[in-house]
């Protein structure tokens, strides 16, 4: 199953250490086959607030993400980025390519842990 690290990066500053950090990133990646799926590119805020940019970075699974945050290459040039951009950064497991929405709200419902049984409409609490 795929995983994501996903960074929301807001306020940053221009400085030396950032150039250097993007120069050095993808060797962190590469032994864990790391690929970047988004990096900064134009975004369009549909719904909410985004300020910044976001960053979207794909393991082959979460164990490899883990490896990569954690790995002494990736700390060595973690700082030159925190100090610099203010953000949030996340390790999130995907969704396999069969995944069904549908499939997780029957679950969800066959759980009923609020009272939305099969009497009630899909995401109101049934009424008394």
């Amino acid at each position: 199953m795929p995983a994501y690290a996903l960074a929301h990066l807001r306020a940053s500053s221009p400085h030396p250490d950032i150039i250097t950090y993007l120069e050095r990133i993808q060797a962190t990646l590469d032994p864990f086959h790391g690929r970047f799926v988004i990096h900064g590119g134009a975004l369009e805020v549909a719904e909410g607030e985004w300020p910044g940019s976001a960053v979207l970075i794909e393991f082959p699974d979460m164990e490899q993400g883990r490896a990569w945050y954690a790995s002494p290459a990736y700390q060595d040039i973690l700082p030159l980025r925190t100090d610099h951009i203010e953000g949030d950064v996340i390790l999130v497991e995907g969704v396999g390519p069969d995944y069904d929405p549908v499939e997780r709200a029957a679950k969800l419902r066959a759980e009923d842990p609020h009272g939305y049984g099969a009497d009630s409409r899909a995401g109101q609490r049934p009424t008394a």
